[in-house]
């Protein structure tokens, strides 16, 4: 299959793409406000990679993002349609990685920061440290889906 101009074009002007795409840059612009209110924004790049891809924090735009897709797909086909149950085992899937293993991952992360820290004060290795922040509280992940839902309502009702 070509992906040509004309796919592309059909792609953009979906209205449950478009849903999406509104719902992931909802969840990062809170998440960047946020951010620079709580003084954790401190250089351009930090603006701008959290505008468009810093992962964790409040709210989770993974969970918005496929909350959306769920909710555009439950109006525009059904909720007993098999692309809603994708779309909603999708959201299960997306919701369990964030408050599961994502979110070990960044604890374990965390844990590792500081073993390393502590034998490079003890100057027994020299550490760079690990991003800690991968998953979500499962506040950040409620707060995404309430978000995606009410995106994708109101795309859906449009």
């Amino acid at each position: 299959m070509y992906f040509g101009k004309k796919v592309l074009a059909e792609i953009i002007s979906n209205p449950v793409f478009q849903a999406c795409l509104f719902s992931w840059f909802s969840a990062q612009f809170i998440k960047t406000v946020i951010g620079l209110f709580s003084g954790k924004i401190h250089s351009l790049r930090a603006l701008s990679e959290s505008l468009v891809w810093r992962t964790g924090g409040f709210p989770s735009s993974h969970t918005a993002l496929v909350t959306t897709l769920t909710t555009c797909v439950g109006f525009r086909s059904g909720v007993s349609s098999d692309t809603f149950m994708l779309a909603f085992c999708f959201l299960m899937v997306t919701i369990r990685d964030a408050l599961g293993v994502r979110r070990a991952s960044g604890l374990q992360a965390k844990k590792l920061n500081e073993l390393g820290n502590e034998l490079s004060d003890k100057q027994m290795i020299e550490y760079k440290p690990i991003k800690e922040i991968l998953g979500h509280r499962p506040m950040e992940v409620i707060f995404g889906a309430i978000l995606g839902f009410f995106i994708g309502l109101g795309f859906a009702v449009l």
